[in-house]
């Protein structure tokens, strides 16, 4: 065999072919019935399939549609992409022709976290149909952030802003995702024949990962229910709808809630952006924590698939310890001689509802 067609041998190998060596891509077998449909219907089914939430789905989309839409050098645009069946997408983005690289590049500018986010949309759509995902795209190193909770003084606010607010709503709002932990969606997506009174509780329907879980309610959750399940009957005649509505009748939406949040925050106030739907949800988690509850409890209250993500609370746990002891020590090296010692309440910290008065 001659150096000439070893090099050419060489240069065909899988790992080195291209697009413009006018060679089709291959579907894998379980596609390959699938190639000439449109591929939004077959992988949105795919995404059901593996029980992605409406939300995830969404974020999916979002993130695929620029990739679909980012141009080689002299290839004219694509008015949409929606329309291209499975087969033209694997083409599309097959890693080895350019345009998942320079889609890659154009997110440069994104926080650590939104970058990962887009990269495990696309690396799912790439999996699904039989690429393999390079090497060198790797996700973006993000520090560590531990979840933002509320002071004891900052919830009194918030919970004495949402007493006054115009929409009697609020009360109900804040209550409910303090008390219960529950997502935004969750709230939202909550109907009356989900609620049981009498046994203070909730079932969440298809939540986060399309599961079912238990919610417990207060004392003071079933009393704000009770003042606003009498608000909601003059808002709608629906008995078998959503639990929260707005005041033209129809279903809160998490878009609704953020709108409610920042009015509150107003109210209070908090600084733009402190007071936040998973603000009240982390409140939640902590102030349970705080009193002794176990981890594997928080996790099932709270839904999450892995422990691991309810364990950050252990590290805000310990964060809010320095804080309470470094606040105390500076308030007691402040305080002039003989001053009362329960002064140094006022500045310390908590990141529960414990203690707090209901309104």
């Amino acid at each position: 065999m001659d150096a000439g067609t070893s090099r050419s041998r060489r240069a065909i190998r899988p790992s080195q072919r291209r697009l413009d060596d006018g060679r089709d891509v291959d579907l894998p077998p379980r596609l390959q019935h699938l190639a000439d449909l449109p591929w939004l219907d077959c992988y949105l089914q795919q995404l059901r399939t593996e029980g992605k939430s409406e939300n995830t789905r969404k974020t999916y989309l979002t993130s695929i549609r620029p990739m679909l839409h980012t141009l080689l050098p002299a290839e004219p645009a694509l008015e949409e992409v929606d329309g291209l069946s499975v087969i033209d997408v694997a083409e599309r983005v097959e890693p080895l022709n350019g345009r998942l690289d320079r889609w890659v590049h154009s997110l440069s500018d994104l926080k650590p976290s939104s970058f990962n986010t887009k990269l495990a949309a696309a690396r799912h759509l790439l999996n699904w149909l039989g690429h393999r995902w390079p090497e060198h795209l790797v996700r973006a190193r993000a520090g560590r952030r531990l979840p933002r909770t509320l002071t004891r003084r900052e919830l009194s606010d918030v919970l004495e802003a949402a007493q006054w607010y115009e929409d009697p709503l609020a009360r109900v709002v804040v209550t409910m995702m303090l008390d219960t932990g529950l997502r935004v969606s969750e709230v939202c997506d909550l109907d009356l024949d989900a609620l049981d009174l009498d046994d203070q509780s909730a079932m969440v329907r298809s939540g986060k990962g399309d599961k079912d879980r238990l919610v417990l309610f207060t004392e003071r959750t079933l009393q704000e229910l009770d003042l606003w399940l009498e608000q909601r009957a003059v808002r709608t005649e629906d008995s078998l709808g959503p639990v929260l509505v707005n005041r033209r009748g129809s279903r809160l939406t998490p878009r609704g809630v953020q709108r409610l949040m920042e009015d509150l925050a107003a109210a209070a106030g908090l600084p733009r952006g402190r007071l936040t739907p998973h603000v009240l949800r982390h409140n939640f988690a902590t102030g349970l924590l705080e009193r002794g509850a176990d981890l594997v409890s928080i996790q099932r209250l709270l839904g999450h698939a892995s422990i691991a993500t309810t364990r950050v609370y252990l590290e805000i746990g310990d964060q809010t310890l320095r804080e309470v002891y470094h606040r105390a020590q500076a308030a007691r090296a402040a305080m002039p001689t003989g001053q009362d010692e329960t002064a140094l309440n006022e500045v310390t910290p908590s990141t529960s509802a414990a203690g707090i008065d209901a309104k």
